[in-house]
């Protein structure tokens, strides 16, 4: 069978894969990512983790790789057009008491598109053994979390954020056992690489009036009046593991059933710089020393355990249809983050206060042809944000799917698939309160459109 080989031929191409996926970021509800198939973006994930044919299992449900057929490498690779643009906007200082602390209006523009075009590469690898191939051994290479948004520098909400980048890389082993050839049961263990980097202005003349309990006006120093900024990077490897069972109760029929651990990221040589106004770093230098200089800090980012049920059925040769239900528990890990600095720095609190979240689609196959199958599907997709704590780092809302899916087979070793995805939302609302008490008040516009391919190879 060729196995040392093979495996060797496929740990060269998660290198090079690894490589792309270090540079891509990309958007989902919240910053959670079903992109890892265009097979199943063509009918809005359902049937992620039962149906036929798809090497993504892997990753998802490693039960189900009973479901493919032989040795096999497929790659995907999904493209996210993601905007975000901040509309009817209005900021404003409401600080300390003093010149601008009544409501003064703060300057700056709308912040352009938050958004941007972001790929997100998956591979996969499948290899059954044993009796009978009743065990099956599988790697993959995904990007379950990622999110970026990006502000102009100066735009009004910029005490609020201007640049957030968060990706999780996973890299996973998995093996199952078929039990007989209706019960089969997997697990997979990955390690998880985890980046991060926040980045705002900060208000020192805010910090500054305050810190001097209002002397520094003599200086000129107010809010507003001195801006700063300020930069956070963190990075971790972690470890998690999915457990699955795929049960058959007839040849026609797949119920899966999966469940992905949470995974908590220490981070322990994160970096905060800040940039601080020559003036107010001389007020903050006898008034409070210590705070505001570059230092290294740690927290604890956990990542959210999802469990989904998913079931698909073949009506007969040509049509085949399916459902998911997926629950992310997004409560307690995303309440709050506190960044500990290892200056004299007070802690920072994220507060995010996400709730958990459901995901349900329904999808179809058609086999049009012998090397033609067309996919659809319709998803709700829950966001975890609510107006309360709605900020502008994550300006999300709940979306609705629509998707459509081709499948091209041109010979019994290769097949070739695309998926589109166009998101459907509202327009989420905001009012957000900044670390420095100045406010942000409007709504946004977002949107998105995912196109993805994939290419899955029999050996």
């Amino acid at each position: 069978m060729h196995t040392a080989s093979t495996i060797a031929r496929f740990t060269a191409l998660t290198v090079g894969i690894a490589a792309a996926l270090a540079f891509g970021q990309a958007h989902g509800a919240a910053f959670q990512l079903k992109e890892n198939s265009a097979k199943g973006l063509g009918r809005a994930f359902a049937g992620s983790a039962s149906a036929w044919g798809d090497a993504s299992v892997v990753a998802t449900n490693p039960a189900s790789m009973r479901l493919l057929d032989g040795r096999q490498f497929q790659a995907d690779l999904s493209a996210i057009s993601f905007s975000a643009k901040f509309d009817k906007y209005g900021a404003r200082y409401v600080g300390p008491t003093g010149k601008a602390g009544t409501g003064a209006q703060i300057s700056g523009g709308n912040g352009g598109d938050a958004g941007m075009i972001a790929p997100v590469p998956a591979a996969y690898f499948h290899l059954p053994f044993g009796d009978n191939d009743n065990m099956h051994f599988g790697v993959s290479l995904t990007a379950p979390f990622g999110f970026k948004t990006e502000y102009d520098r100066n735009w009004v909400g910029r005490y609020h954020g201007v640049k957030t980048d968060l990706k999780a890389i996973d890299l996973g082993a998995a093996f199952s056992y078929d039990v007989n050839p209706y019960v089969s049961f997997g697990a997979s263990v990955f390690v998880e690489h985890l980046a991060l980097e926040l980045s705002n202005a900060v208000d020192f003349g805010t910090v500054a009036y305050s810190a001097s309990k209002g002397a520094s006006a003599a200086l000129g120093l107010y809010p507003g009046s001195a801006d700063g900024f300020a930069t956070l990077k963190g990075d971790n490897n972690a470890f998690g593991y999915v457990l699955g069972g795929t049960f058959s109760p007839s040849e026609n029929t797949n119920i899966a059933l999966s469940y992905r651990s949470k995974v908590e990221h220490k981070v322990t040589g994160g970096k905060a710089t800040f940039e601080v106004p020559t003036t107010a770093a001389t007020v903050l230098q006898t008034q409070a020393r210590g705070i505001f200089v570059n230092t290294s800090g740690k927290a604890t980012l956990t990542l959210p355990a999802s469990a989904t049920l998913s079931v698909t059925h073949r009506f007969n040769d040509r049509w085949t249809v399916m459902g998911d239900v997926s629950r992310t528990a997004w409560a307690p890990s995303f309440d709050s983050v506190t960044v500990d600095f290892a200056s004299n720095q007070p802690d920072k609190v994220l507060v995010f206060g996400y709730n958990d979240t459901t995901f349900s689609s329904l999808g179809a196959e058609y086999k049009l042809s012998e090397t033609i199958t067309l996919r659809g599907g319709v998803a709700y997709d829950e966001s975890p944000t609510s107006y309360a704590h709605r900020d502008a780092r994550v300006p999300d809302v709940t979306r609705k799917w629509l998707s459509f899916g081709l499948g091209w087979t041109p010979s019994e070793k290769t097949e070739f698939n695309f998926g589109y995805t166009h998101l459907f939302t509202n327009e989420p609302a905001i009012n957000s309160i900044s670390d420095t008490q100045s406010t942000l008040q409007g709504k946004y516009k977002v949107g998105g459109d995912i196109l993805a391919a994939s290419m899955n190879y029999k050996f």
